[in-house]
C-alpha cells in the first residue's frame, strides 16, 4: 500500500527521515500516526523508528534531546517541533509486567515491529507513503479487528497495560477484539493488578470518551478486567446495563460524574473512589459539585446556591450528562446561573477587612461565618450587594449568633 498524499504533520517531519537515510540508514513513520493516517482520523504524534543507533543519531542533528536513551530514543529538535527517534530494539524480561528487563538495539525493522502491540499498530512508512505491514494490520484495520501481534498472551504478559489499551482502542475506533486476543485477556485479567493505577486511569477515561463506549463497557465486563477496577468491581450490576446505552462524553469530568450517577456513588463517597483511581485534586472537586448538582436536578429542585457552587462549567458539563442519563434537560439552569449577582465571593462590595474596620468583628472563625452569610444571601437573592447593606445584615447576623 502507499499514501499519494501523506497529511501536513508528515510533510513537515520529512527532512528528519531525509537526513537519516541520506547517510545510509533505514527511517519510517510508525505506529499510531500510520494507522490513524489511513483511517482519515487527526494524527497527535509522529514517532519514528529507524536503524540508526542513538549515537549515530545524534551525530547527524544540531539539536537533540536523550527523552529515552536507555531505550534508544533521541529527541530531535527542528524548527521549533519535536521528533523522537527511536532506534530498532527488541525487548525481554518484562518482570514488572510493565517494562522490559534488556533492550537490545537491533538494524531489522521486522524484528522491531515483532515487539508491537496490536497488528494496526505495527504498520511503518517510508518517506515515500509505502507501508510496510508484516502482520496483516491493513487487513484488520479494514475488517475493524484489534489483534495482537503474535501470541496475544505473551504480549499481554509482557506488557499488561496492552490489555487496558486494546479495550481502548476497541471503543476509539469501534473495532471488535479478535476472539483469540480476547480469549487471552480474560485468562491474564488479573496481571492488570501489576500496573499503575495512574496508567489504568488514563486508558479507561480515554475508552469512556470513545465513540464506541458502551461496546468498551461491555468489553471490560466480558473480559472480566472490570474486577480490577476500583468502584466498577463490586457493582457490576449497575455497570452492565451501559454496555447497551448509547452515552457520548466530552471530557473526564463528564465521565466520572456519568459513572457516579450510574453506580450510586454520592457525591460524599466521590473523593474516596477517585483517590483510588489517583485522580487530580481539582478533578475530585468538580465531580464531587457535579454529582451534588446532578443529584438536585434528579429531584427537580435546584436553588441559586447549587448552580453557585458548581461553576459555569460544571453547570454545562452536568447538563450534557443529564441527557445520557435520561433526566429532564434543564436549560434553563443554565440562563438562572448567568443572571446570578455574583458568582465568586471576591465579587461582594465589601470584604473581611473592612467589616474588621467597621467594628463588626474581629478576626477569627467569625468572621468566616459572617461572609459565607452575606456570600449565600447575595447569591440568594435576598440581599442586594450593595456595601450599605451588607454592613447593616453583618451587624444584624453578629448581633443574632451573639445571643
Amino acid at each position: 500500500m502507499q499514501l499519494k498524499q501523506l497529511p501536513e504533520e508528515f510533510k513537515q517531519a520529512l527532512p528528519i527521515l531525509t537526513t537519516i537515510t541520506a547517510a545510509g540508514f533505514e527511517a519510517y513513520f510508525v505506529g499510531g500516526s500510520v494507522r490513524d493516517t489511513i483511517l482519515n482520523k487527526p494524527i497527535h504524534d509522529v514517532d519514528i523508528a529507524s536503524s540508526a543507533y542513538p549515537a549515530e543519531v545524534k551525530n547527524l542533528f544540531k539539536k537533540t534531546v536523550d527523552t529515552g536513551i536507555q531505550h534508544g530514543t533521541v529527541m530531535i529538535l527542528d524548527h521549533g517541533h519535536g521528533y523522537e527517534v527511536t532506534t530498532f530494539r527488541t525487548e525481554s524480561g518484562y518482570q514488572d509486567y510493565r517494562r522490559p528487563d534488556q533492550v537490545t538495539f537491533v538494524r531489522s525493522l521486522a524484528e522491531d515491529l515483532m515487539r508491537r502491540d496490536f497488528t494496526i499498530n505495527a504498520l511503518a512508512m517510508n518517506a515515500e507513503g509505502v507501508v510496510t505491514d508484516l502482520f496483516g494490520g491493513l487487513t484488520d484495520l479494514n475488517d475493524h479487528v484489534i489483534k495482537a501481534v503474535g501470541d496475544p498472551a505473551a504480549r499481554f504478559h509482557e506488557d499488561a497495560l496492552r490489555m487496558m489499551r486494546a479495550v481502548r482502542f476497541s471503543s476509539q475506533l469501534n473495532f471488535q477484539i479478535e476472539a483469540e486476543t480476547k480469549q487471552a485477556i480474560a485468562s491474564q485479567a488479573e496481571l492488570l493488578t501489576k500496573i499503575a493505577m495512574e496508567r489504568i486511569h488514563e486508558e479507561f477515561v480515554k475508552l469512556m470518551m470513545g465513540q464506541a463506549a458502551s461496546q468498551g463497557v461491555e468489553q471490560l465486563i466480558s473480559t472480566k478486567l472490570y474486577q480490577y477496577l476500583p468502584g466498577l468491581n463490586e457493582r457490576v450490576s449497575e455497570l452492565r446495563p451501559l454496555a447497551d446505552q448509547k452515552f457520548e462524553l466530552a471530557n473526564e469530568n463528564q465521565v466520572w460524574s456519568f459513572l457516579a450517577m450510574t453506580l450510586g456513588i454520592s457525591a460524599s463517597q466521590v473523593s474516596d473512589w477517585l483517590k483510588k483511581w489517583k485522580t487530580a485534586n481539582k478533578i475530585v472537586k468538580d465531580v464531587t459539585e457535579m454529582v451534588q448538582l446532578l443529584t438536585v436536578i434528579k429531584s427537580q429542585t435546584v436553588s441559586n446556591w447549587d448552580l453557585y457552587v458548581a461553576g459555569r462549567q460544571n453547570v454545562l458539563d452536568a447538563l450534557a450528562v443529564s441527557r445520557w442519563l435520561n433526566m429532564p434537560y434543564r436549560p434553563d439552569l443554565l440562563q438562572q446561573y448567568d443572571q446570578l449577582v455574583i458568582t465568586q465571593k471576591k465579587q461582594l462590595t465589601i470584604s473581611g477587612k473592612e467589616l474588621m474596620q467597621n467594628q463588626i468583628v474581629t478576626a477569627g472563625p467569625v468572621l468566616g461565618q459572617v461572609l459565607s452569610y452575606l456570600e449565600q444571601q447575595v447569591v440568594a437573592g435576598d440581599l442586594a450587594n450593595e456595601p450599605d447593606l451588607l454592613v447593616l445584615a453583618a451587624k444584624n447576623y453578629v448581633q443574632e449568633i451573639s445571643k
